[in-house]
């Protein structure tokens, strides 16, 4: 509705996990560089948590991205509920094979062959599970602990990113065998003013949009009634930019953030 009155390409603002709209901020470029050093060096699990709406899913979706299909071979689970071995198979599903074992033992033990097949050819295999928060099997993290450990020479047969809430990471740590595989642990926090700002800017460039279009009161206000969490962010700009339309206004200044919220 707005997109030719500020001269956009497209929407700036849209809560999708696009990772052409990755905002680098110190932070997140911390996470990047450690998921990056874990995954590429084969080490059997990472983990990276943040509270909802801060990136988390963007940002393993870029990293994903970056890597090499001749180097890695990539499997996403996004909403890990499983009951019995529907792990296992699951995982095997999304590496693009089809499970024919009956129960948890043979599962893993075709799983194994199919990591070692990979692994061969020279190519990593990597699992990143979203959402990780929701599991409640605890098979599920015995499975995972007993992936961990299949160590070849060059590096684990299978890297895991745990990728969730907060609470992620109190939920591994009643599993301390599994714990003790987790090599990098990052945190996504919210952004302070000044990330606020350039993740505001960063959007709208990406865009097409001009800088500018938002007031130095705007964003102070933006930051304060987000909390810097970028989902929030995200919808609170949006609206600012469809109501300084609506009025016709140059840029959105302070009194029309003030009046959405």
């Amino acid at each position: 509705m707005y997109l030719a009155y500020w001269n956009l390409k497209e929407k700036p603002f849209d809560n999708t996990p696009d990772r052409r709209f990755l905002y680098r901020s110190p932070n997140h470029a911390e996470a990047w560089e450690k998921l990056m050093w874990a995954i590429t060096g084969g080490k059997p699990c990472a983990m990276l948590s943040g509270e909802y709406g801060c990136g988390k899913t963007v940002l393993m979706r870029a990293i994903a991205a970056q890597l090499e299909p001749a180097r890695f071979n990539v499997a996403l689970i996004n909403y890990p509920l499983f009951e019995g071995d529907g792990f296992l198979r699951d995982i095997i599903v999304q590496f693009g094979h089809r499970p024919v074992s009956e129960d948890r033992s043979g599962l893993f033990h075709e799983l194994s062959h199919k990591l070692t097949e990979v692994a061969s050819s020279g190519k990593r295999s990597l699992l990143i599970i979203d959402e990780a928060q929701v599991v409640e099997e605890p098979q599920v993290f015995d499975d995972l602990r007993l992936l961990a450990d299949l160590h070849p020479e060059a590096g684990a047969l299978l890297s895991v990113v745990l990728v969730g809430q907060p609470e992620l990471r109190e939920l591994v740590g009643r599993y301390p065998l599994l714990e003790q595989h987790i090599s990098v642990r990052c945190h996504l926090h919210r952004f302070d003013l000044k990330n606020t700002a350039r993740y505001v800017s960063h959007r709208l460039r990406i865009a097409g949009g001009q800088a500018g279009l938002f007031s130095e009161e705007a964003l102070e206000l933006v930051h304060h009634h987000s909390g810097g969490v970028p989902r929030r962010i995200n919808n609170v700009a949006d609206l600012c930019l469809l109501e300084a339309c609506r009025r016709q206004a140059q840029k959105v200044d302070g009194e029309i953030v003030n009046y959405l919220h």
